[in-house]
């Protein structure tokens, strides 16, 4: 072989990165050019241009498979399909399932979508087979800055549609074995009090943990020791060598060789991603398990490093689409984090193999990860856990040599009732230890902010500058690397003040912000178990790291007031605003006006305060800085429009003008919008509205009038920043954060 494996995974890695951050996905149709330019530099001398050949090379079969999903997207979202299906997992409400084949023609690779089973006579679980018509749609998560991207993660683990089951016929009624085995077991161990957990630990479902929990589990930094993932499958494998070493005692000594152990933890391993029901993170788990026992079956002799670049590139090899996975990343560097620290931070030789400095040994492991993960971990979960470096001091030892040795001993031994029961309880009572002292720890969470994020680097810099002792040797150089951290934040030019219009799909939520504080008009909609403040508002402002001095209700609909408790239990001393009769709330109508931030807020409607608070008593504010305008409008719709138009002419004039009533064609009359003679237009809209809003005549009607539009179902968070001279507009699917994923992806709207 004329390259090394480690150097050809290290190139399969570079190739695969570019899916993280492309804005658009190249055409198909330039595959044949790059196969030529690669075919032509392959021939070149140059090793340079070898390497580069083989880069385009699996490049493109990077894309490919990101290329076929959005493919079968489009092909099952264009109209009702005949489906062969298979039930994989049962989901509080809904069931995941994996799509076989549409009308005989076989749809590969996998392909899931998650939908709500209709009332049916035949019970559900995982493995039975159904023929079923199905009406699909592409996943479109609301999209805004600090809140969890549900449509990267839907593509990662090819799960990327939803929809309802409009007919359906049961055609295989059996469940598979695994849920066989679920089943078996939680009749020995469904009446303890952790079995939300056990469930969790043996099989990977975590429908049942509460929500309370999951709370926990995060503040305390321990989620990752609740979902079966690398270390898991590792601990399963060692349990498994263990036991193939016990046989090998039995044995004469010419029979005792590592290849049994070897095997044997590689099935046992297996039998353990299996019961997970294959979730990706033990499933690529097991294929880096896979490829190690390779080398050494081989006799391959690595390195920890080129062991490491080994195992990612065959994982991205097999499945490119997970490098957008999270959980690959979080694992991946953790491993790297743990090579890179006891590399260059080792133990001090006193403290190594000497089981009375345990608990050293862990700290320092501790330590290592909670510095490294730093950044990565502020960066997805926009906080960190204080509380992680003493709760997994205890948890995961408990968890490692207790809980899941238990748990696989249990499993294994299920066709005796009363080993498997004890074995259960004892897992049960692991899971108490665990916990008891978990929930004596303070609240350890710190949210962060993307103002302050760039403060983690700091740790990678203080872990370089101890390595080698720069703060001794070369104190200039640790104080010029903070300096330059420091002028890159001062660089970058703040707004003297914005406007962000939040996708909360259908509803309301504009933030206006200036020096940290913010103004919101309107909170979203609500529904059962949920609203917009919850999911969208608040993890946007704690990542813009801003706080709320008043609230403002165009009206008392649920879908523009539906956040307002959530954000109040956050900012009780926010001052209300609204014209709804609500007790405290200060007035909203004509008249009224005031001063925040050196903005000026004049309400313009309604004319005074009236009974009901419906669309046309929305509260209708412009806001201006003394140069640039904005217009908001709430809910009004074509009658008030008329009368505001009679009334204050061109005192109506505005640059920016949202959008009343979600672009619905009751509202956005021709007079008004020639009132306001407007450039830009911002409506908040859902991509699967039930009444299909925004109208099309209106988005022409707007167009026609100059006026440039944007929609939050398109385009997603839509900010607007002023400056002295100058604002501009910006979208975050197309201008903030621009990535194939994020785009519009299967059918078209009814209305572009």
């Amino acid at each position: 072989m004329p390259y090394s494996l480690s150097r050809l995974a290290m190139w399969i890695i570079a190739a695969t990165l570019p899916l993280c951050f492309l804005p658009r996905l190249p055409e198909a149709k330039y595959d044949l050019l790059w196969i030529i330019i690669a075919v032509s530099l392959s021939s070149s001398r140059c090793r340079m241009l070898k390497e580069g050949a083989i880069l385009i090379l699996l490049f493109l079969w990077a894309i490919s498979p990101a290329r076929t999903l959005l493919q079968h997207v489009e092909f099952l979202t264009s109209r009702p399909q005949e489906a062969m299906v298979r039930i994989e997992q049962l989901q509080p409400g809904r069931v995941k399932l994996r799509i076989l084949s549409i009308a005989d023609r076989q749809i590969f690779p996998p392909i899931y979508a998650t939908v709500s089973f209709p009332q049916h006579e035949q019970p559900l679980c995982a493995g039975q087979l159904w023929q079923m018509k199905l009406r699909l749609r592409a996943v479109h998560a609301r999209l805004n800055e600090g809140s969890f991207d549900s449509q990267r993660y839907a593509i990662a683990n090819s799960t990327p549609l939803t929809g309802k089951i409009l007919s359906l016929q049961p055609v295989g009624t059996g469940c598979n074995w695994r849920q066989q085995v679920i089943r078996s077991s939680q009749q020995r161990y469904g009446e303890l009090p952790w079995q939300a957990m056990i469930t969790a630990l043996a099989f990977g479902e975590r429908g049942d943990v509460s929500r309370e929990m999951n709370q926990l589990l995060r503040e305390t930094g321990t989620a990752h020791l609740m979902a079966i993932s690398g270390m898991h499958i590792s601990l399963a494998a060692s349990l498994g060598w263990l036991i193939a070493r016990g046989i090998q005692i039995a044995l004469p000594a010419h029979r005792i060789g590592y290849r049994f152990p070897l095997l044997f933890s590689l099935l046992v391993a297996m039998a353990y991603t299996w019961l997970s029901g294959g979730n990706p993170p033990a499933a690529r788990a097991m294929l880096a398990l896979g490829v190690w026992s390779v080398l050494r079956l081989r006799g391959k002799c690595c390195s920890s490093w080129q062991v490491w670049r080994v195992c990612i590139g065959c994982i991205l090899l097999f499945d490119p689409l997970s490098v957008l996975s999270e959980s690959l990343w979080l694992s991946a560097m953790a491993v790297a984090g743990l090579l890179f620290w006891y590399h260059w931070f080792p133990l001090s030789r006193r403290f190594v193999g000497k089981k009375r400095w345990l608990v050293v040994q862990l700290l320092h492991l501790q330590l290592g990860m909670f510095l490294l993960l730093m950044p990565l971990q502020m960066l997805i979960f926009h906080g960190i856990s204080l509380s992680a470096l003493v709760a997994n001091l205890w948890a995961i030892p408990v968890i490692t040599l207790l809980t899941v040795p238990l748990i696989l001993c249990a499993t294994v031994t299920n066709m005796i009732p009363s080993v498997s029961e004890l074995l259960w309880w004892m897992a049960d009572r692991t899971l108490e230890l665990v916990f008891i002292p978990l929930r004596a720890l303070p609240a350890g969470w710190v949210t962060v902010n993307s103002k302050i994020l760039w403060l983690s680097l700091l740790a990678w810099m203080a872990v370089v500058v101890w390595r080698f002792c720069w703060w001794r040797s070369s104190p200039v150089t640790a104080l010029s690397l903070c300096l330059s951290l420091l002028l890159w934040r001062m660089n970058v030019k703040v707004p003297d003040w914005r406007l962000d219009m939040l996708d909360v799909g259908h509803g309301l939520a504009v933030v206006i912000s200036r020096h940290n504080s913010a103004i919101i008009y309107d909170t979203g909609n609500r529904w059962d178990g949920g609203d917009a403040a919850t999911s969208q508002i608040l993890p946007w402002l704690k990542w813009q790291g801003m706080d709320v001095e008043q609230i403002i209700l165009s009206h008392d609909h649920l879908d523009h007031s539906g956040g307002l408790e959530s954000l109040l239990k956050v900012f009780p001393q926010a001052a209300l605003r609204s014209d709804t009769g609500r007790s405290g709330h200060l007035p909203c109508h004509k008249g009224v006006g005031w001063q925040w931030q050196s903005l000026n807020f004049q309400v313009l409607w309604p004319l005074k305060r009236e009974a009901q608070s419906g669309n046309n008593q929305s509260c209708v504010i412009a806001v201006s800085d003394g140069k640039w305008r904005v217009l908001l409008t709430g809910d009004i719709e074509a009658p008030a429009e008329l009368k505001m138009v009679s009334i204050y002419r061109d005192r109506l004039r505005a640059d920016i003008l949202q959008v009343p009533h979600h672009g619905s064609g009751t509202s956005s009359s021709p007079p008004l919008l020639r009132a306001v003679a407007g450039r830009v237009a911002l409506a908040s809209a859902a991509r699967y509205s039930a009444w299909k809003l925004p109208a099309e005549r209106v988005i022409r009607r707007y167009a026609e009038n100059q006026y440039r539009w944007y929609d939050t179902a398109v385009n997603g968070q839509i900010s607007v920043q002023f400056f002295n001279d100058y604002w501009m507009v910006s979208g975050l699917r197309e201008q903030i954060l621009p990535r194939w994923y994020h785009q519009w992806f299967g059918v078209p709207r009814y209305s572009r």
